[in-house]
């Protein structure tokens, strides 16, 4: 399987800040393994005793300091195997990496305005979009304002391709190691807020 970034990889499990760059991780759990007694009744026994709530407080972003990553749900966990949820954070001016995998995605927008650039073409969003990456396409997610930060909720279904053995997944520009211009300051927002609901209205 072809891995995501070149650079140093953090131990699974480990504290690691905004800098830890999961995305350069090259032990990263994609698919877990199912072992066991034939009828599943372990398996079944441990998934049924699995937390159905993830408190974001227990998670930390990684990666930055442009493009911010913190996983809620992925195979590593235990809690599932067939999709991957995380929220996207996106500083002052950032951008992720230039990438493409054979798996969709999709980015429903909690706040801020940015776009995309799929294939050559720029699509814009705002908050309240869903914005869709569909298969094979060379990808990137971008804040369009130079002052504020932009959030995204991203569920794919990576794990299931890779089971089924579609590996195909390349970075073309790794993510920046360099806030933007005009992002120097920014500090990833690990408190969560009632953004889909301002209380002075929309």
């Amino acid at each position: 399987m072809k891995k995501d970034d070149d650079g140093k990889s953090p131990d699974d499990g480990a504290a690691i800040g905004p800098a830890g760059y999961y995305h350069s991780n090259k032990d990263r759990i994609f698919v877990r393994s199912i072992q066991g007694a034939y009828n599943l009744t372990e398996e079944l026994e441990r998934l049924r005793a699995m937390p159905r709530v993830r408190k974001a407080k227990d998670i930390k972003f990684v990666d930055g300091p442009q493009a911010y990553s913190r996983h809620y749900v992925e195979p590593k966990d235990g809690i599932t195997q067939t999709f991957h949820l995380h929220l996207e954070e996106y500083g002052p001016g950032g951008k992720s990496q230039k990438h493409g995998h054979v798996n969709e995605a999709a980015f429903y927008i909690l706040d801020g305005i940015g776009y995309e650039i799929h294939d050559g073409v720029r699509y814009d969003w705002k908050a309240g979009d869903v914005a869709i990456v569909h298969n094979n396409c060379v990808h990137q997610h971008f804040n369009a304002s130079p002052d504020k930060p932009a959030r995204a909720l991203v569920i794919k279904t990576k794990p299931m391709f890779l089971f089924m053995n579609m590996l195909f997944q390349k970075t073309v520009e790794p993510r920046q190691t360099e806030p933007a211009p005009g992002g120097e300051d920014f500090v990833v927002r690990e408190e969560e807020e009632d953004l889909n609901h301002p209380e002075e209205g929309y």
